[in-house]
């Protein structure tokens, strides 16, 4: 979701409205595209076909039929409201608002008297209110409503939705907190919903009911069944005394969200403390390289450290954008590079893997190694992760740049127009231009500035080992800046530039030798993309099992029109092992003999494309010899 730092008093960094940037031409502009013109309208098809919007007839008293399952089905209208909000900002669309416009009324219309919304306990458990908060996602819902209103009332200035947002709030906020109901919700979001919800009303209730339920975890306080332990639910222990991460991944995600969203309104120590503690945790012990999380199918979960399994990976793509909005809060706190790289890294490859290149296609689990016949689906019955993939892709302006008094920062290379105001009555207007992720060559035009000095500060990959910026005459080398950011501070005036250089070339990928499942072997990367090996990209007869990489002969870069919607393609020296020996044989002792192999060029593609010619066999790691 898009969060407002203007006023937060422990931002280190200051968003920029999305309004006030748009994506041009290049990398992420098609799929912003096809996002409006294919993924939104599809997805609202989707909640007719699935029973959602008739879900809230029900409680309206206007729908027919039974009630469809599972019970937190509101919540996929939330997040497609909030997509398609973000969405009017960027490309206005009479036919997008019109759909907004109908499902406002009809939750206007399900909404109860005293404020409550949520169908299924409406309809299905009207006597069980707040009494299946482990499982229930009552107030989950609650959260994802909340977001959308802020979006809604962002993008259009009307306060119709953010009005019924309120009433939900206000009554939450009357059954829940000191000497009221003493609970937690099972699935956190509602405490980083409540925070924005505060940020854009005023209202400190909605701040101090977000903090309420951040302080109740860990101590019994959830109500209802749940098939899980307290772990699962991040109710193990206190939040400000946790070590790891662990449980649900999309819960443990949201929830730090939530935490750092605390701080940047009240700066309590304790909190940025817990999120960087676990911030390391995850990214050394418990990450994808594709910066997936969630080793374990049985509960969605984090495994223990190390624990990073390529076949049965979970993933989840919500994870992966619940990685995101969590680091984008921590970028803002500390002004560190390091969130910012990850939220590339998540962008990329764990995030974009989750959708077709067609727009209408998903992916819920993101492995990186398949033996074939796995597909994406247009819709899950549990269909969390395509509506927020698409308010994910709505919002990618939202991530490219922030200010701090005279001073704008560069975060994402998205081509882009930017408006920001820099402080003291400084507006500053600037365009950037790059074909970044597939050369790492840029230009930021300054296009309106006053005559008051300011700083820019260019975020240097921390792959790159390379990277110049040229302003005027002037080449600078900021190879030293990499995995910080590169800061030049002058006047600018309209019509300067700084060109960025960043050199992207092939290169390998060597895991922690503790990762057990992937020891000895090798992947590839180029820039902030992940590779991965498809078998319909190998040599006729070859399994992908049987294949090796030779580390010591340079992988080399080709660029392919004609292939996955243009991409930069990888040749890698291999060899295939000769396997008619084992016929038969699953084990045999050791000998001094070498085994026999014949050498291969071997075909990498980008991971986020994978799944979307054939559903065939593919890895990302592969033994090297």
């Amino acid at each position: 979701m898009e969060i407002d730092t203007t006023h937060s008093p422990h931002a280190h960094l200051k968003t920029i409205p999305l309004k006030n940037v748009s994506v041009r031409d290049g990398f992420w502009s098609g799929r912003q595209a096809t996002n409006h013109d294919i993924g939104l309208k599809h997805a609202y098809r989707k909640l007719e076909e699935s029973g959602n919007f008739n879900n809230l007839k029900l409680a309206a008293g206007s729908g027919v039929g039974e009630y469809h399952e599972p019970p937190f089905m509101d919540s996929d209208i939330y997040k497609w409201l909030e997509a398609v909000s973000y969405e009017l900002v960027n490309s206005p669309d009479p036919e997008l608002e019109n759909m907004v416009n109908d499902a406002i009324d009809l939750l206007a219309a399900a909404q109860q008297e005293n404020g409550y919304l949520n169908s299924y306990f409406q309809v299905v458990k009207p006597e069980k209110k707040w009494q299946e908060l482990a499982m229930g996602h009552e107030l989950y819902c609650a959260g994802h409503l909340f977001e959308a209103a802020v979006a809604h009332h962002r993008a259009t200035g009307k306060t119709v939705l953010l009005d019924i947002a309120c009433r939900f709030a206000d009554h939450i906020d009357a059954a829940f907190g000191p000497g009221k109901r003493d609970a937690v919700p099972g699935h956190p979001e509602i405490e980083l919903a409540l925070v924005e919800l505060s940020r854009e009303t005023g209202e400190q209730r909605y701040l101090k009911l977000a903090g309420f339920f951040i302080d109740q975890r860990g101590r019994g306080k959830m109500i209802g069944a749940t098939p899980f332990d307290a772990g699962y639910h991040q109710d193990r222990v206190l939040v400000r005394e946790a070590e790891i991460v662990e449980g649900h991944a999309v819960r443990q995600l949201y929830l730090l969200a939530g935490v750092a969203d605390v701080y940047l309104e009240t700066g309590e120590k304790a909190l940025l403390e817990v999120a960087k503690r676990l911030w390391r945790d995850m990214t050394a012990r418990k990450m994808y390289l594709t910066a997936g999380f969630g080793a374990r199918h049985y509960g969605e979960s984090f495994g223990e450290a190390y624990e990073l399994p390529s076949d049965t990976a979970y993933a989840e793509t919500c994870a992966a954008i619940a990685n995101i909005m969590w680091n984008w809060r921590m970028l803002a706190i500390t002004g560190e590079a390091r969130y910012a790289d990850l939220i590339e890294s998540s962008l990329y490859n764990g995030f974009l893997s989750g959708i077709s290149l067609d727009g209408q296609r998903y992916f819920y689990v993101n492995p990186l190694s398949s033996q074939g016949g796995i597909e994406r689906s247009e819709w899950y019955g549990c269909a969390c992760c395509p509506p927020n993939v698409m308010r994910q892709i709505a919002l990618l302006g939202h991530y490219i740049a922030t200010t701090r008094e005279n001073g704008l920062q560069i975060h994402q290379y998205i081509a882009s127009d930017i408006a920001a105001d820099l402080g003291h009555s400084n507006p500053v207007k600037v365009r950037l231009e790059t074909s970044y992720p597939w050369e790492g060559k840029g230009q930021l035009v300054i296009e309106e500035t006053d005559e008051s000095p300011w700083e820019l500060a260019l975020r240097i990959p921390p792959w790159c080992d390379e990277a110049s910026v040229q302003i005027g005459d002037k080449v600078i080398d900021v190879s030293t800046n990499a995995g910080s950011y590169a800061k030049f501070k002058r006047t600018w005036k309209p019509g300067d530039m700084a060109q960025l250089h960043l050199q992207i070339r092939p290169r390998f990928i060597k895991p922690n030798p503790r990762v057990d499942a992937i020891r000895s072997t090798l992947a590839i990367a180029y820039g902030p993309l992940v590779y991965c090996f498809e078998g319909i990209d190998q040599p006729e007869g070859v399994s992908l099992s049987d294949v090796r990489l030779r580390p010591s002969i340079s992988p080399k870069a080709i660029w392919r029109e004609d292939l996955l919607g243009r991409v930069m393609e990888i040749k890698a020296q291999g060899a295939v092992e000769n396997m008619s020996s084992w016929e038969d044989m699953l084990y045999r002792t050791l000998s001094p003999a070498s085994p026999s192999y014949q050498d291969l060029e071997l075909t990498a593609t980008p991971y986020y494309a994978w799944a979307n010619r054939v559903p065939g066999t593919m890895r990302v790691w592969i033994p090297c010899i």
